[in-house]
Parts: structure tokens; sequence; C-alpha cells
């Protein structure tokens, strides 16, 4: 297998060709040779739809699969930069009959011959981000993925909005591959500063005065590790790297992760029957997103270690060497369903329900009928109004005036799930080894007010935040 070093701009890249040996054109069944190919959802097999042969696609070589022998910076050739002034529209010669066939990557990358109908497909990778490393295949099936939809959606349907309700329909959701950069990360993390755990929990005062005050102890905290970090995985389709709130964006970035190690060297047969995005996005527009969530990763981490610490930490020193760094680009599987709300002149609101084809994991936004809303808010507001007057002899029957806040902002939430994403400083694989702490007492503090340590910041995200962090 070939490898390429360019220069990268902090320092060499070693660039491997994913594609080393694809061919565009004929992808031909090993037993019967016909080109009618498709994926088989059950087992991830691609199944010769002549002589219904089953057999699978081989893994990329050349990319470090033991992350901890990860050193510099390597980089799958799909993730190379995308030339925007790259022809989208692809001649190909089919091998069978001669005849050319005009193949547009901006919509396909599969066509069949017009005169022997043979199916021809690029999986030579092209500088226009329409060919990635790798691809995860489908396994779950369109009807699966139906019911799921049809029961997360059937769960909100109480303030779903009436044209909604009535137009809704899982009979067009679609099988969508959404392009991603996943990226693995060798690295040396280091981080000092200050703990506190609390020893003592008490009140002073009475009645109305009444306070509840701490004493903790206050210790100097290290914490010196190797960390390796597998199959961070963030998108590359610039509109979904938005948080735009008129698309709903962050439902696609919820239903992660995915099960990166089972993907396979790309080929275009897989894609037979469903949709596809292209990445528009290049590595240096990622860095500073990746580099974000990659040092949340090791801040959570290190926080397996902090257990007693349970006012919090402080840190003062956080520092993330890496040593190694791997990027390669891939196809990941999901169920779409989508929903124009109108809102009035040009204004709409696009709405999601997306189901991970690997895992499962749905999420979904709804559109909320908001006077029905407003009005068993009002009515739970009332009842909580009733309530304190009942029980006024309660110390805090007064809560009671914020049911109906409550009562809508857990429905609002329920329905437009705003604030799901993926948790990628947890849910991301990582593995530390060689841990060396350091706890040494400083002092015994009394009469704290805070029921947390001022500043503690051990459990801070910083890589959520993607319109700050990227400048698209």
């Amino acid at each position: 297998m070939e490898n390429d070093l360019i220069n990268g701009p902090e320092n060499n890249i070693k660039v491997v060709k994913t594609d080393d040996g694809a061919k565009d054109g004929q992808n031909k069944c090993p037993k019967c040779g016909a080109t009618d190919i498709s994926l088989n959802v059950n087992n991830g097999k691609l199944r010769c739809n002549y002589c219904r042969h089953e057999f699978e696609q081989e893994k990329i070589g050349g990319m470090e699969t033991n992350i901890e022998n990860l050193q510099g910076e390597v980089m799958g050739s799909g993730a190379a930069d995308i030339i925007a002034d790259t022809n989208e529209v692809v001649t190909l010669k089919c091998s069978c009959c001669g005849a050319e066939v005009v193949i547009d990557t901006s919509q396909s990358t599969q066509a069949r011959c017009h005169w022997c109908r043979n199916t021809l497909s690029i999986n030579q990778q092209i500088p226009n981000g329409a060919i990635p490393d790798v691809v995860l295949p489908f396994s779950l099936k369109k009807e699966e993925a139906k019911n799921l939809i049809q029961s997360f959606v059937g769960k909100r349907k109480f303030f779903a909005h009436p044209q909604f309700v009535k137009e809704f329909t899982t009979d067009n959701i679609m099988g969508v591959y959404f392009p991603y950069m996943v990226v693995d990360v060798n690295g040396h993390a280091y981080f000092k500063g200050q703990g506190e755990h609390e020893v003592r929990r008490y009140t002073r005062g009475s009645n109305e005065n009444k306070k509840t005050y701490y004493d903790a102890d206050l210790y100097e905290v290290g914490r010196d590790f190797d960390i390796t970090i597998e199959g961070l995985t963030v998108e590359t389709n610039s509109d979904k790297l938005k948080n735009d709130k008129q698309k709903t964006n962050n439902i696609i970035n919820s239903i992660m992760p995915f099960d990166i190690e089972n993907s396979v060297k790309y080929n275009a047969n897989y894609l037979k029957g469903y949709s596809s995005e292209k990445r528009d996005t290049n590595v240096d527009q990622l860095r500073p997103l990746v580099d974000a969530q990659t040092k949340d990763i090791a801040r959570f981490a290190a926080n397996e270690s902090l257990k007693q610490y349970d006012r919090g930490v402080k840190w003062q020193v956080e520092n993330l060497d890496v040593k190694g760094k791997q990027w390669k680009t891939a196809y990941l599987p999901v169920w779409l369903y989508s929903y124009q709300e109108k809102k009035g002149g040009n204004n709409s609101l696009l709405h999601y329900v997306a189901v991970n084809a690997r895992t499962k994991e749905t999420m979904g936004s709804v559109p909320i009928h908001m006077p029905k809303l407003f009005g068993m808010s009002a009515l739970v507001e009332l009842a909580g109004f009733i309530a304190m007057l009942l029980f006024s002899d309660f110390k805090y029957s007064w809560l009671f005036l914020f049911v109906g806040f409550i009562y809508f902002g857990v429905m609002y939430s329920k329905y437009r799930n705003q604030g799901a994403r993926h948790y990628h400083e947890t849910e991301t694989k990582k593995n530390v080894f060689n841990l060396r702490k350091q706890d040494n007492f400083i002092r015994h503090e009394t009469g704290l007010s805070n029921s947390m340590m001022d500043g503690a910041n051990n459990r801070k995200v910083s890589g959520t935040q993607k319109s700050k962090l990227l400048d698209l």
C-alpha cells in the first residue's frame, strides 16, 4: 500500500491510500460475475441479486488499529482537502460493452449502463468529498425504523400540532448515509489544581434565617496519565455542524455513537437504495472542534479517579499532549423522517426524527400546538395555586406556584428536545493507563456557604458550541 507524506499546517501528515486497489466501473459478484449487487441488511454482507451469493467487503488497510502505537498524524486519503473546482461529472467506460456512462457524483456514485444494464460504480476517491474511507452498513430494516419513529411520535401526539398529526406518516422515511470524520488520538494528559471533600453539613439560625453550611478538606490534586481515544466522531457537512434551531440539527448529532469498529472499506454497492450526503469541510476546519472535544474526553476520564472530591475540583493547569492523531472519513447510516412546519409568512421550522441504523437510538423534534400547551400549563398552574391555599401551613407551600411553569418546560423539552446531543465526553471509547496521582492535604475549611467548590471545572464541557469553534 502506498503512503504519501504531505506538509500539514502543524507537522507532517502521513496519508494512507484507503482506496488502494479500487477500480471504477463494474463491481462484479466473485461467484457469477454479475454487477447487480446490494446490501443484505440482515447480516451486513453484499448480496448478488442474480445468483444470491453473499460476500463481505474487506476492511481498510494501512491505518493504525492499536492506538497506543499511533505516532504523528495519519490521514486516510478520503479525508484529504476537497478541491472546490473538481468536476463532479465523471465519465466511466463500461468494460462489458464499451459504452461511456456519465455519473454525477453530487447525486450518486452508481449508474446503470444504458446499453447492457450492467451497474457501474465509482469507488476510487476523487477530491470532492464524495468518496469516504469507510462505510458502516445499515443493519436496521426500514420496517423496524418506521416502528421506532411511530412509537416516538405516538408518545407525543397529545400536544402535537393538529396539522402535523394529520400529515404524519412513516411511509416517507429515508435511509441516509451521513458523512462524518472519525478521529483516533494517542495522548498524554496532565492536570493540576485543587479539590474539596465534604466532611460535615449543618445548619445555623432558625425559621426563615436558617441556612446550611459546609465543612470541607482542601487538597492539592494532580493527575498524570496516558490516554487513547478511539472513534471520536464529528459531522463533516457544514449544514449539520451549525447550531441552527430552525432546522433542529442537534437531533442528528444526538443519536451517536456508532459502532465504528465494524466499518468496512468503501464500496458504492452499500449505497444502493439509500441516499447520501457529501462532506464539505476539511480537516483544518474541524481541528478546533476535535481538539476541544478531545480535551473534554481527557478531563472526564480524569474524573474516574476523583470520586472522593464530592464538592468538585478546580483545575488550574490542563494539558493534553497529542503524540498521535488519525483521521478518516466515514459514511454512517441513519433512518430519517423530516417535517417542515409553516410558521407564517416565509418562515418555517424543519423537524427531524432520526434513528441510528445500527443501535436503534431514536431522537426527534415534534411540532407543538402551543395554544393547547399554554392552556394545559395554565390549568396546572391554577391547581398549584389552589394547592398552595389548601396547604398554607406547609413551610414551602409557595413552591406550588411554579408547577405550571415546570410542567410547560418539561413538556416543551419532551417534544422539541433542543438540548439533545451526543455526550462525546463520556460516550466516546477511551482507555486510561499509567495513571499517577497526587493528593496532598492543604487545610480544613469551615463555614462554607456553597454546596459545591467555587470555580470547580472538572465537569466543564467546551466541545458542544460548534458555531463558536468553527468558521464555516
